[in-house]
């Protein structure tokens, strides 16, 4: 079965349009109307070794907030067609990634039920006029459409470029390492359903 979809999501406020591919990594294909968050999306990419093609535009002129959550929910959109019944998955993931003097953890389920867990402690500073505010609003966006109970904590880091780049990486590869095949198939459950 391939697990690779495209979706698009068309709003007053948005336009995007997403090729995600779970088991096929080519290099990222990523433009959006934010660098940062184009910088931040080729690294989950990279690191979780996806497939996957992006184009966003959206009314930044008002704020990016609207473009950040939209792509995280296309993101989440994307995930749930790929991933259907959920069956043969591993379903859990975490990793922890330091970078430079930052280090942050993403634990994650693919339950079904999905909900971010945004933890104290991360930077509130704008990087680059891209304000803090957007990072989890992206994280829950994703954690409510792909139906993810999604865990992120900070545990050190003073650059908030450092901290928010680990916490993309480390989602990419907690979330390559849930959605790896189970040798044994069948659903990782003792409910047998997600």
């Amino acid at each position: 079965m391939s697990r690779q979809v495209k979706v698009s999501r068309t709003t007053q406020e948005t336009s995007i349009s997403l090729t995600l591919d779970l088991d096929q990594f080519h290099d990222p294909q990523i433009d959006t109307s934010v660098p940062l968050l184009s910088h931040f999306l080729t690294a989950f990419t990279f690191h979780g070794r996806f497939g996957m093609t992006l184009q966003a535009d959206g009314d930044i002129a008002v704020d990016p907030h609207h473009l950040v959550e939209d792509v995280g929910l296309v993101l989440g959109q994307a995930l749930t067609e790929a991933l259907g019944d959920r069956r043969n998955i591993t379903r859990f993931g975490q990793q922890y990634v330091p970078m430079d003097e930052a280090l942050v953890l993403c634990a994650l389920d693919l339950s079904g039920r999905g909900q971010c867990y945004w933890g104290p402690g991360f930077p509130d500073r704008d990087i680059n006029g891209t304000s803090a505010e957007v990072w989890p609003e992206f994280f829950h966006g994703f954690a409510r459409r792909s139906g993810t109970t999604l865990h992120l904590r900070y545990i050190a880091g003073d650059n908030a470029h450092h901290v928010y780049e680990a916490v993309f990486k480390a989602f990419g590869r907690a979330l390559a390492e849930a959605v790896t095949p189970l040798e044994t198939g069948g659903i990782s459950s003792t409910k047998g359903v997600l």
